[in-house]
């Protein structure tokens, strides 16, 4: 028997209340999606040796279109890439260094795509490949891309396999697991509902081992998530994403105003039919705008500007531009146009947004009013250093 989380009207970083509505109108919001993002983690579709298991694919598969049929669309984000390599490659484990892992990533994920196109095949559906890389949901010109790409994919009854571009992605520029990058492209494509299918059976309230503890059946914004953990797993060792993870991909998705359900993937029909399995994560009421929640969660912060009390009152609380009056200090190597995260007095962030100037131009501008540095430097130093527009709040 599983357990509901009390719903608090309490936002945490980033947070926002979500919808009042019932668990079962929750799920069935979910199964009847038209547009489903499902995403499938490593340990679902590989060997405890960490091989491919072609009968889990197959049986997945069936799963999905069986459930999912010609009039509705479907993205698949699929992991798997670099553990379907580990065999061919004779790699008794999945590799820590990262040329290692793109060198198994090359060799597996055309393996793998080959077993999806035969195994949807079957079933009458075509699919496509889209390798993603971070640049490709942060810049904004790659996102619109990257969009039209799954869009026109969709609109010809294609169903995209999304995976992370492991082969080119750097330590430094990578999504680190699928959760993220599923959440990413639901938000992208304006999915109407997101399953995270893994291995194991949804959130619990403490370690599963533990008699005290429960499964939850759903969350709200504001739940504490405090001891929560990750339910039982039979298969480990070949996958990234964890508890943590998963929590974020559900918060950015329902941040979206998507509903989330995370489950085991050997549930994966019982999900899809709206039965009380894995945990349900409440959607926001409303979308925000597609650009803010580009900027909030998609965006990786190319530097920092410091603030002073009176400039974080005034974008905070007021719902200001920034104004270069209001920063004492920059870091990074920014252009004008990159986003950037505005931080408080202790080095707290409190919003994050794109900026109109330059890293190199700002040190002189810093503490000066934009009347000041119109009269002195001429009408274009006249704007804001991030308009209210470009600014999304991270609220504490």
């Amino acid at each position: 028997m599983g357990s509901t989380l009390g719903s608090q009207q309490v936002s945490g970083q980033n947070g926002i209340v979500y919808a009042a509505t019932t668990e079962a109108a929750g799920r069935a919001a979910v199964a009847a999606a038209r547009r489903l993002v499902v995403k499938i983690g490593s340990s679902s579709l590989t060997t405890t040796a960490g091989g491919l298991d072609r009968e889990r694919l197959q049986a997945l598969v069936g799963t999905l279109a069986g459930h999912v049929g010609h009039d509705r669309e479907l993205v698949l984000v699929s992991s798997g890439a670099i553990a379907a390599g580990l065999a061919p490659l004779r790699l008794p484990r999945r590799p820590t260094d990262l040329a290692s892992q793109q060198a198994a990533a090359s060799v597996g994920q055309g393996l793998l795509l080959r077993e999806y196109a035969a195994e949807f095949g079957r079933h009458g559906r075509t699919v496509g490949q889209v390798l993603l890389t971070v640049d490709d949901v942060t810049r904004r010109v790659h996102y619109r891309n990257a969009y039209r790409t799954l869009r026109k994919l969709l609109d010809l009854a294609v169903v995209p396999i999304v995976n992370e571009n492991d082969t080119v992605a750097t330590d430094e520029i990578r999504f680190g697991d699928n959760d993220r990058l599923a959440a990413l492209v639901a938000a992208l494509i304006h999915a109407e509902a997101l399953v995270l299918l893994t291995d194991v059976d949804g959130l619990w309230t403490g370690d599963p081992a533990h008699p005290a503890s429960h499964r939850i059946d759903e969350v709200r914004s504001g739940d504490p998530l405090t001891g929560v953990q990750l339910g039982r797993s039979g298969r480990t060792g070949v996958g990234t994403g964890g508890m943590v993870t998963k929590v974020e991909a559900a918060r950015i998705a329902t941040g979206a105003g998507i509903p989330v359900l995370l489950s085991s993937a050997d549930l994966a029909g019982a999900a899809l039919e709206a039965e009380p399995v894995g945990t349900l994560f409440h959607p926001h009421p409303s979308r925000p705008s597609a650009r803010l929640h580009w900027l909030a969660h998609a965006t990786t912060a190319r530097g920092r500007l410091h603030l002073d009390d009176g400039a974080v009152a005034a974008v905070v609380d007021r719902r200001k531009s920034l104004l270069p009056a209001g920063i004492t200090g920059v870091d990074g190597g920014f252009s004008a146009g990159d986003p950037v995260d505005l931080v408080d007095t202790a080095g707290r962030p409190v919003a994050r947004g794109l900026v109109n100037y330059d890293a190199v131009e700002l040190p002189p501008l810093l503490g000066r009013t934009t009347a000041d540095l119109a009269t002195a430097l001429g009408p274009e130093y006249e704007r804001e250093v991030v308009h209210r527009d470009d600014l999304v709040l991270f609220t504490s």
